[in-house]
């Protein structure tokens, strides 16, 4: 998929996380955590299979992360990638990308 334009998903509320993409050149990922010590590896490891299965091959990602599962970080990256690309409700097969 093609960054267009910057999109966001997600809140700074505990437990969330804030994923904006714009578009870029490769894949740079800025990541902020809470957890960064204990989690950051992990954290940066969803983000990017995430953007791989999404076909997402040029964009700037940054994550403001405040304590998400990975399930979350997962659907707030495909969701501000879907918003990039302006794509309907009607025509995302949600999380049938995700795994």
């Amino acid at each position: 998929m093609e960054i267009r334009k910057p999109a966001s998903a997600g809140t700074l509320e505990s437990s969330d996380a804030m994923v904006t993409v714009e578009p870029g050149t490769g894949i740079e990922l800025s990541l902020t955590s809470s957890v960064m010590n204990q989690y950051g590896r992990q954290i940066k490891k969803t983000v990017l299979e995430t953007l791989e299965r999404l076909d997402v091959k040029d964009a700037k990602v940054t994550v403001v992360d405040k304590g998400a599962l990975d399930c979350t970080i997962k659907a707030r990256v495909e969701c501000a990638v879907f918003r990039s690309c302006d794509k309907s409700e009607n025509n995302i097969d949600w999380g049938g990308v995700i795994r």
